[in-house]
């Protein structure tokens, strides 16, 4: 029997989700086009190959009388250029519409309440059942809710909304609306730029004189509605800064030892924590929300 030599390992190094973000005015797209020249020599420098059949190309332009740009080429390959594309699981279009997105979480979400249906067929109890919706089904809706809520038409909203309601219907268990969910993940969001002086929003939140009204961002157009001058608005407006344990702990009261874990939504991230302290019901808070 012949032994070969054994060859040392050949390390293999793989990136994804790399984006590249270019903003120019006019004709000029020199810029932009080295900064994906200079990508691309930093990757083969570091042993990294571009698949230029993946990279997609999104050129979101609302002026009236734009060019088209040019083709732009990786290593000699052309990149495909796309109306809409799926980033981070959330869909962006070209004129910064969300109805691709919102159609996405809907058929995803409505897959699950058929799970959601069997398991009260099954005569699950109803905490259980709230933690399911809570860890498959919400988490779905309210996905990067923060970035694409406040530029939906009200009739996404109310297709989202639907969800929700059929949820409710199926284990007749009040559920927070959609609108209060975004609010308390714009309002957690803003708490945590405003304890990170480095976060790149930051300086958005300025404070009047009085200290106690953040003064209000103002745009010359109304097309763009995005979260910062939402969130300034809510923090302004909001008397009481509710999360969302906050509005599940008016809702639900669960009492079985046999239940351990419940689902949260924080942000974009679900996490786990006792169900005991999480669905403890104090006095102060069995009043309903604001």
């Amino acid at each position: 029997m012949t032994v070969s030599p054994l060859t040392p390992p050949t390390p293999v190094r793989f990136a994804d989700d790399t984006t590249v973000v270019g903003l120019f005015s006019g004709e000029d797209e020199t810029a932009y086009r080295d900064e994906v020249q200079g990508l691309t020599e930093w990757c083969s420098r570091n042993n990294l190959n571009l698949n230029s059949s993946k990279t997609k190309e999104l050129i979101t332009d609302f002026r009236r009388r734009g060019a088209v740009p040019p083709p732009l080429y990786i290593s000699g390959d052309g990149v495909e250029r796309v109306l809409s594309f799926r980033f981070l699981g959330t869909h962006i279009s070209e004129d910064l519409s969300w109805t691709n997105n919102t159609i996405a979480l809907i058929k995803k979400a409505q897959q699950r309440l058929y799970f959601l249906r069997i398991l009260r067929k099954n005569n699950v109890q109803e905490k259980l059942l709230v933690s399911y919706y809570r860890s498959a089904i919400e988490s779905v809706l309210t996905y990067c809710i923060s970035t694409w809520y406040s530029s939906c038409s009200t009739a996404e909203r109310r297709a989202l909304q639907r969800v929700i309601n059929t949820a409710q219907k199926i284990f007749g268990c009040p559920l927070p609306c959609l609108e209060d969910l975004f609010n308390s993940r714009c309002l957690n969001r803003a708490a945590n730029i405003l304890k990170d002086p480095f976060h790149p929003g930051h300086h958005l939140f300025d404070l009047l004189p009085p200290g106690k009204r953040f003064r209000s961002i103002t745009s010359r157009t109304n097309r763009l509605k995005s979260f910062y001058p939402r969130a300034i608005r809510e923090l302004n407006t909001s008397k009481h800064t509710h999360t969302d344990k906050d509005s599940y702990r008016t809702l639900c009261s669960v009492e079985d030892p046999n239940l351990q874990i419940a689902h949260f939504t924080q942000g974009d991230a679900v996490w786990e924590s006792d169900a005991e302290e999480a669905f403890s019901l104090p006095t102060s808070q069995t009043e309903p929300l604001e």
